[in-house]
């Protein structure tokens, strides 16, 4: 029971920093400060400097800042435009119409920039004024979009895998293709409720003229997704064919990034200094938000507390599906009031050890982690991506909630798909041998 109090204790004390406002990076090394004072005997000094000398040298961390380097260039270019005209003749016909666009270019964008707030910025900006002249819904409108922006997180790159991948010492590449059926099955299952729902409210459809247009046409107009497919198979693939490195991969897809925006017209001095910037600001307060927290990991694991609940969960006799089911719960609640990459690597030295004494694969749990905290990013009152949709669209963000409520438990679906089916995440993997 000692452990269970001083763990409540150092929980209370960080939601405390977090409630005055310090910045989370400060708050979790402030509490690991706080536990290695009252519960051990660590020298606090040595234990912070090599706690931070060792969460800054990661190779697998340099691959970071450029996944994000590479979607801020993106973000700053031609491609939402040049997505939508390219999707839109070829949903025509699909029940649901343009609603799609909202889906397979949220999928696309995903794929290349790691970001759910990247991505909802990227394809919104495009597709609700655009959708919404049209005559479209205005709820599905707003609900595809916040529904699958979450797709940024799971679909690789994902910045999130990335750090889930240093703080558990998981290989990162393996990461990135355990999420892409999982991502997939996520824009499969969204585009059959668009569809069921566009059956039963016609109305909320209007038809549109790339109905009628040629095969011929239709592939001219799909001319400017070319050099993005490759982009994503060139960064995917090399990954999956042993050819490259998460990081390296990273150092291609920045530099095919700047000749795909010179391309478009769009790579100006002002735009280079803006993603520079951008990636630079994103990038630090990541690495901040890591360095802290993984010394409160190694603080948590002189006070012996992990080690003690991990024990404590175990005389429970919890099956695994129950002690997911209660992760999940406890997931989404922290995610009320958090980002995801602070619920990552927030949790992670608590979670594991109960984690790996349940038998749980570590890879098949970063993806279910994931979609959890996707979950998270259209929930109230912190929920990132309803944020930006309200800065785009301008509309209560109540509503843009409710909007995303099916896409949410559409992803509470895929969680419970991937734990009944965990060849969704485990197959690809196994695939790659020891590369």
């Amino acid at each position: 029971m000692d452990m269970i109090w001083m763990s409540l204790a150092l929980l209370i004390c960080l939601l405390i920093l977090l409630a005055a406002g310090l910045w989370v990076a400060f708050a979790l090394t402030a509490t690991g400060l706080v536990s290695l004072y009252f519960l051990s005997n660590i020298p606090i000094g040595q234990s912070l400097s090599t706690s931070f000398y060792g969460a800054s040298v990661s190779w697998e961390l340099a691959a970071l800042p450029m996944f994000i380097w590479m979607g801020e260039v993106l973000f700053r270019s031609r491609l939402s435009e040049e997505m939508f005209n390219g999707i839109a003749p070829w949903v025509g016909r699909i029940p649901g119409r343009l609603l799609h666009t909202n889906i397979i270019g949220c999928g696309i964008f995903a794929a290349i920039s790691g970001s759910s707030a990247a991505t909802a910025a990227t394809i919104g900006k495009m597709s609700i004024p655009e959708l919404t002249q049209r005559g479209y819904d205005r709820k599905q409108i707003l609900g595809t979009l916040a529904g699958s922006a979450t797709l940024g997180l799971l679909i690789p790159p994902s910045i999130i895998l990335i750090v889930y991948g240093v703080a558990t010492e998981q290989s990162i590449a393996r990461l990135f293709v355990a999420g892409i059926l999982p991502g997939l099955l996520l824009m499969v299952m969204f585009a059959g409720y668009v569809g069921i729902w566009s059956k039963m409210n016609p109305s909320g459809v209007p038809v549109d003229e790339e109905e009628s247009l040629p095969l011929a046409e239709k592939f001219r107009l799909s001319r400017p997704l070319i050099p993005v497919i490759l982009l994503i198979v060139g960064i995917i693939g090399s990954i999956y064919g042993g050819l490259a490195s998460p990081t390296e991969s990273a150092a291609v897809g920045v530099a095919l990034a700047h000749l795909l925006s010179w391309r478009g017209g769009s790579l100006s001095r002002a735009n280079c200094v803006e993603a520079l910037m951008g990636t630079v600001k994103t990038s630090t307060m990541i690495a901040f938000i890591l360095v802290g927290a993984h010394f409160l990991t190694v603080s948590m694991g002189f006070t012996g507390i992990p080690r003690d609940l991990a024990t404590w969960i175990n005389t429970l006799s919890l099956s695994p599906y129950m002690l997911l089911l209660a992760l999940t719960a406890f997931f989404i609640l922290l995610g009320c009031f958090l980002d995801g990459i602070s619920v990552v690597v927030l949790t992670t030295s608590v979670i594991l050890p109960m984690v790996q004494a349940a038998g749980i694969d570590l890879l098949w749990f970063g993806i279910y982690l994931v979609i959890v905290v996707e979950m998270s990013q259209i929930t109230p009152p912190v929920g990132f991506n309803l944020f930006v949709i309200q800065g785009l669209a301008g509309d209560n963000i109540i509503r843009i909630a409710l909007a995303a409520m099916p896409y949410f438990l559409l992803l509470m679906a895929g969680v419970l798909l991937i734990t009944i089916f965990p060849e969704i995440v485990t197959y690809l993997p196994s695939k790659m041998g020891n590369r």
